[in-house]
């Protein structure tokens, strides 16, 4: 028996007003509510079956609902929170956002492990046979990496250089292979640090042939993976990148999020655009031309970056834990769809 039929069941003995019907109604009554709910008939073959009309069927499978007969509960794994989810795509004009529960022990924690396991099993979900699927440098990209199980065949390719290219193997380089080992398709990673000293070298570096190969599919992207870094210490790379008169620059444009080594500011403008002639990465408007693009960030200090990339409409499905999300539901006003994929300025 099913938990399903259980929670039915139960509900046929237990239920005070269902004892008002005659048993002859109540066996009748539950038999059509088993064919309906569990076995999946529909109204007109239960009526044939019965020898009655599909409108006493609908009356009955109605009535009991209303008497207690059916209890209908909709389950979802515990660590997800369908009502966040739910309430999340809807503030911001997602196509898909999943709320995974916080741990109780890293509630400060930016990216808790989790989140990535639950972004590998969503990619299962989007990935198609014969999609491009693009990868970003972060610590959420290589847990999801990490946790992958089942894609079908695609090509994967790097969407940034490294944050250290002596952990090339071990970071977004090995994210890369292992998804392109799990799909069987061909990789595409880059070799290559993600900022460099200046915008001649980075564009020196762009037209070697290795890299040039992987640039190549950025226009071709059909799902990609991005990471999003508050605007501080330990939570994005590229501010431990630079220089403190460089962060300090780049403060003083109002910064709040960094994303694929593009800057933010609070209403998802974009700022600071020369850092990114420095720094090997997919343009913007390469992004906002993927037809799914997910971020996975999550943690408290996480909060107002998620909130300011969302913004910035070129993020369309979001993986993160509660603690985020409670801060995302009620910070600032509400946000424009982000599948309202128009460029934001900034200077």
């Amino acid at each position: 028996m099913s938990s399903s039929e259980e929670i039915a069941v139960s509900g046929m003995s237990a239920g005070r007003s269902a004892m008002r019907m005659g048993p002859a109604e109540l066996v009748q009554a539950a038999a059509m509510a088993r064919r309906f709910y569990l076995e999946g008939k529909s109204k007109i073959q239960i009526a044939e079956e019965f020898g009655v009309s599909r409108f006493k069927v609908a009356r009955v499978l109605e009535t009991a609902l209303e008497r207690d007969l059916v209890r209908i509960e909709i389950r979802v794994p515990a660590e997800l929170d369908a009502e966040r989810s739910d309430a999340l795509r809807a503030r911001y004009g997602l196509r898909h956002a999943v709320v995974v529960e916080s741990p109780a022990e890293a509630e400060e924690t930016p990216d808790p492990e989790n989140l990535g396991e639950v972004a590998a099993d969503l990619l299962g979900e989007l990935v198609d046979e014969g999609d491009v699927l693009g990868l970003a440098w972060g610590r959420s990209t290589i847990h999801m990496a990490a946790a992958l199980d089942r894609l079908p065949p695609c090509t994967v390719v790097q969407l940034t250089g490294v944050y250290d290219a002596g952990t090339a193997e071990r970071g977004s380089v090995e994210a890369v292979r292992r998804a392109a080992q799990v799909a069987g398709g061909d990789a595409h990673p880059i070799y290559a640090p993600m900022l460099l000293p200046d915008a001649a070298t980075a564009e020196a570096l762009r037209h070697q042939t290795g890299i040039a190969r992987a640039f190549e599919y950025f226009d071709k992207v059909t799902v990609a993976c991005v990471s999003i870094g508050s605007w501080e210490p330990g939570i994005s790379t590229v501010h431990d990148m630079l220089s403190d008169e460089e962060r300090a620059h780049y403060a003083s444009l109002g910064v709040a999020a960094e994303m694929s080594a593009h800057l933010f500011d609070t209403e998802g403008r974009r700022v600071g655009r020369d850092l990114g002639e420095r720094c090997i990465t997919v343009k913007t408007d390469q992004l906002r031309r993927v037809p799914e693009v997910v971020a996975i960030a999550g943690g408290q200090r996480k909060g107002p970056a998620i909130d300011a990339v969302l913004r910035s409409g070129l993020v369309t499905s979001l993986v993160t834990d509660t603690s985020a999300a409670d801060y995302l539901m009620t910070a600032g006003t509400t946000p424009r769809s982000a599948l309202n994929r128009t460029d934001p300025d900034g200077p």
